[in-house]
C-alpha cells in the first residue's frame, strides 16, 4: 500500500505537483475509478476538488473507520484543507501538513476543536495500537470534559478494565542505527537508550535493530545489539536508496540516501517514522513502526 494518493482533475495537476513537492505522494488523474483504486492501494488521500464531488465518490467505498484511508479535500485555489474521513486516523495531521504551503486546515473532530488529544492521537504519539477500539468513543467523549490520565503499567500484571477504558499496547518498534567508523559499543548503547526515552519507550518495545549493509562489520553496532538480545538486520543498499527520508544525511557522499532512517523504515511494518534522525555523538538513531 502506498502512503498518499493525490487525486486531481487534469486542470489541477500543477497544483497536485505543488503538494507532492512538499509532502510527497503519488498523483492520480481523476477518473471514475480513481477513488476506488486509492481506497484499495493507499493509506491516505488528498482530493483536489469540491467537497460534494469527493463525498459522493467515497460514499459507496466507506466501510470501517479503522481500515478506510483518511481523505482530505483541498479546493482548487489551495486555500483550505478539509478532512472529511479519518480525521483521527491521519486526516487531521495531513491537513496540518498542508498548512506548510499556505492552506488553512479545517478541523472538525470534537476533541481537536476543544484543544484536546484524542485516544487515537495519544496512541499514535506513543507508538501504540489500541487493543479495544470500541472504547474510544466513550474515552474521547470524556476527554471533552476533563483530562484523562494515561497510566503506563509495567508487567507482569493482570489488568481488568471496563468498556470506558482504552487499552494501548506498544507496537513493535524498529531502531535504525548509523554510526561513525570505529564507534564503541557503549556509545551505541547510550544512544539507543536516549532515543527510546524521547518516545517514552523501553527496550521491551523494540522488535529489531536495523542498519545499512555498509555497516555490517561495524563491531560497536553488532555488540550493542547483542547486549540487548535483539536481532540486527542489515538492509541492502538498493532498498536503502529506494526509500525517501525526511532528513539530509552525510551518507550521500557514500551513494546512500541515509542509514538510520531508511533502515528503520525498510524493516518496519507500518512505514511510519516515529523519531526522525537524532545525533548522539558518533551515533545516529531513528525509530519507526
Amino acid at each position: 500500500m502506498g502512503e498518499l494518493a493525490i487525486i486531481a482533475f487534469s486542470r489541477d495537476l500543477d497544483r497536485a505537483k505543488n503538494i507532492k513537492n512538499v509532502i510527497g505522494g503519488d498523483i492520480l488523474t481523476y477518473s471514475g475509478d480513481a477513488f476506488k483504486l486509492a481506497f484499495e492501494e493507499y493509506g491516505s488521500i488528498i482530493a483536489i476538488m469540491a467537497t460534494g464531488i469527493a463525498v459522493r465518490k467515497i460514499a459507496p467505498l466507506v466501510c470501517d473507520k479503522w481500515k478506510d484511508p483518511a481523505v482530505v479535500v483541498v479546493d482548487s485555489g489551495l486555500n483550505y484543507a478539509i478532512p472529511i474521513l479519518g480525521g483521527h486516523h491521519g486526516g487531521n495531521e495531513l491537513a496540518k501538513k498542508l498548512a506548510y504551503i499556505g492552506m488553512i486546515p479545517v478541523i472538525t473532530t470534537a476533541t481537536e476543536v476543544m484543544g484536546k488529544d484524542s485516544v487515537e492521537g495519544i496512541a499514535s504519539n506513543l507508538g501504540c495500537r489500541i487493543v479495544n477500539r470500541d472504547s474510544t468513543k466513550k474515552v474521547n467523549t470524556a476527554l471533552l470534559d476533563s483530562d484523562v490520565e494515561v497510566l503506563d503499567i509495567k508487567g507482569p500484571k493482570i489488568v481488568i478494565v471496563g468498556d470506558d477504558v482504552s487499552v494501548l499496547k506498544r507496537k513493535g518498534l524498529i531502531v535504525g542505527i548509523g554510526a561513525n567508523r570505529g564507534v564503541s559499543k557503549s556509545e551505541v548503547v547510550e544512544a539507543i537508550y536516549a532515543a527510546l526515552s524521547e518516545l517514552d519507550a523501553s527496550i521491551e518495545d523494540v522488535d529489531y535493530f536495523a542498519s545499512a549493509m555498509i555497516k555490517e562489520n561495524e563491531k560497536g553496532i553488532i555488540d550493542a545489539s547483542a547486549i540487548f538480545g535483539k536481532e540486527l538486520r542489515f538492509v541492502p543498499h538498493e532498498i536503502i536508496n529506494s526509500i525517501q527520508t525526511p532528513t539530509p544525511s552525510k551518507a550521500k557522499s557514500l551513494g546512500l540516501n541515509g542509514v538510520c532512517e531508511p533502515a528503520a523504515l525498510a524493516i518496519s511494518k507500518e512505514k511510519i517514522l516515529l523519531l526522525k534522525k537524532r545525533i548522539y555523538g558518533n551515533v545516529t538513531i531513528a525509530i519507526a513502526r
